[in-house]
């Protein structure tokens, strides 16, 4: 599954020309430097627009809601377990991700606006299973990835979240977890009935706020440490292709380790090639799908290669991860068949509230739980609207309420599980999720250059 993500990423990066190298300066002024534009440009193709905008949300909406799923715990705890899992060198391979999953991302996105449905009050819907169902004419393949959609939901989008969210407040505070589950689906509850209007709402004003304190948080442990910065990279690219550990040559977690677990948590952090977000960016008011890609390729950008670079600078560079000690303990667990040894040692997020601990005191708790909080919460919002999609697409709108009462009680089950477990749902839904988008977006690739090029002609003249 992995080898088959970065393939996918090769496609559209070299069917593209390395779109997210060569037009950097394109996509960044397409995306977020319109936030500070007075006007958007009049768009070449009147029919792409809705003709309502009140019915539509904006592309920045779209975006932000989109970002709020992938802006998970994956940021935070993700890149944590990524490092005691798999070694400094996991950092590495999510780069990898990111890097090529920007273009699979592009390509999902495009083709999310290119088929997507418009209902008689101008709202727009759409996702893979319905370019599945229009571009392949494969609607038993939609209905697969739609099944799996519901799944994943479930697992990654909801208990992943909440259990993040519990064990951070209990490490925190000492609250108890079956609390923080019920109150975290009291207010996902009250959010969620409102639809995607409610969602986006919430999500544009709440995202934006979360991403720049944490940001500012977590560069601030860097800079109270920023000797051990040469150190940190030197690390991430030494273990990202070294065989064995340092340190007496004690059996390491080896390239293939680093490699898969940094590809994993990188996919869990961003969902390029999950085809997960395309849901929200389908619903956006957009003058061409190409545009809409681009901030698919920014999500991405934000989420990985900023957001997660410095959350894992901050662990590395703080000297909270002693890498001999990890290494230790999973040769011991791999001894005895235990998990035991590992479980004593600071994982998820004990461990980033650690990194942070070591610059703000007792309140680097404080700040890694409130920003667990909220990045949770949206979340937990997003990815209600992904699930609800693919069961509207199944069953019809009249199991919406059965599904959304669903959804909030697994918020609560996600809460008490044991950490382990979760992440182990988490991925094994996230790859059955992907695996009928990957071979979509695959098969409808040609599509996605075609519409790059007439971006080109039509907007910048060749």
């Amino acid at each position: 599954m992995l080898v088959f993500f970065l393939a996918v990423g090769v496609l559209y990066t070299v069917g593209t020309r390395c779109f997210q190298f060569r037009h950097f300066k394109l996509w960044f002024s397409e995306t977020i430097l319109t936030c500070f534009k007075k006007s958007p440009p009049k768009s070449p193709e009147p029919g792409l627009q809705s003709g309502k905008k009140k019915n539509s949300i904006s592309p920045w909406q779209a975006m932000a809601t989109a970002l709020a799923s992938t802006g998970g715990v994956g940021n935070i705890a993700g890149v944590a377990t990524a490092i005691t899992a798999g070694g400094p060198g996991a950092l590495f391979w999510m780069w990898v991700s990111a890097l090529l999953g920007m273009m699979t991302h592009y390509g999902e996105t495009v083709l999310g606006i290119c088929f997507r449905n418009k209902d008689k009050d101008g709202h727009y819907s759409g996702g893979p299973m319905i370019y599945m169902e229009k571009g392949l004419h494969c609607k038993w393949l939609a209905c697969f990835f739609s099944l799996f959609c519901i799944g994943a939901a479930l697992g990654m989008g909801n208990m992943s979240q909440s259990n993040s969210m519990a064990d951070a407040l209990n490490h925190s505070w000492g609250t108890p977890k079956l609390a923080i589950g019920i109150a975290a689906a009291l207010i996902t509850g009250l959010v969620i009935t409102g639809g995607i209007g409610r969602i986006t709402i919430v999500s544009e004003k709440l995202v934006p706020i979360m991403s720049i304190l944490y940001i500012i948080g977590a560069l601030l442990v860097v800079l109270t440490h920023i000797g051990n910065v040469p150190a940190a990279f030197s690390s991430i690219f030494h273990e990202a292709f070294n065989f064995r550990a340092a340190g007496g040559g004690i059996l390491g977690y080896g390239i293939a380790s680093a490699m898969r677990t940094g590809i994993s948590r990188g996919v869990f952090s961003n969902e390029a090639g999950l085809g997960s977000s395309v849901m929200v960016h389908a619903a956006a008011d957009v003058d061409h799908p190409a545009i809409q890609g681009m901030w698919g390729i920014f999500e991405v950008f934000a989420d990985t290669m900023v957001v997660c670079t410095i959350t894992g600078l901050a662990i590395l560079c703080s000297n909270v991860y002693d890498q001999t000690a990890y290494l230790n303990a999973m040769q011991l667990d791999q001894m005895y068949q235990t998990t035991r040894y590992i479980d004593a040692l600071p994982n998820g997020v004990p461990l980033a509230s650690a990194a942070f601990a070591s610059t703000f005191g007792s309140m680097g708790d404080i700040f890694v739980s409130f920003s667990i909080l909220l990045f949770g919460l949206a979340t937990l919002l997003s990815w209600s609207y992904f699930g609800e999609q693919a069961v509207i697409y199944l069953f019809g709108h009249k199991v919406v309420p059965a599904y959304k009462f669903i959804y909030i009680f697994f918020i609560v089950i996600g809460a008490v599980a044991r950490l382990d477990f979760v992440w182990s749902v988490s991925d094994t839904l996230n790859g059955l999720m992907a695996i009928p988008n990957l071979i979509a977006i695959t098969v409808l690739s040609p599509t996605v250059f075609r519409v790059t090029k007439d971006y080109f002609v039509k907007y910048k003249g060749g």
